[in-house]
């Protein structure tokens, strides 16, 4: 259950974040490639394009990474036994 829900919390800010990142990749396209504003196309690129495709790649990565880390978390938990002390 553990896993399943860090990777529903790593898909959500995944999403998240990618799609900031892909906001960005869209505005630095814009500007690389002088891409025309008329009526609006370089705004639609950046949020009809750059957008969805980096939430989703970053939802997808999100979910991945923190699904792993769960994983190699729960493979690694191991109780330790107190230490004893010797008698004097």
């Amino acid at each position: 259950m553990k896993i399943a829900l860090l990777a529903l919390l790593g898909l959500a800010l995944g999403a998240l974040g990618g799609a900031a990142l892909g906001i960005g990749a869209g505005l630095a396209w814009i500007e690389i490639f002088k891409t025309p504003n008329f009526e609006g196309y370089s705004g639609m690129l950046v949020f009809f394009t750059f957008m969805p495709l980096g939430a989703a790649i970053g939802g997808i990565g999100g979910a991945l990474l923190f699904a792993v880390i769960a994983i190699r978390d729960a493979e690694i938990a191991i109780e330790r036994e107190p230490v004893r002390r010797r008698d004097r």
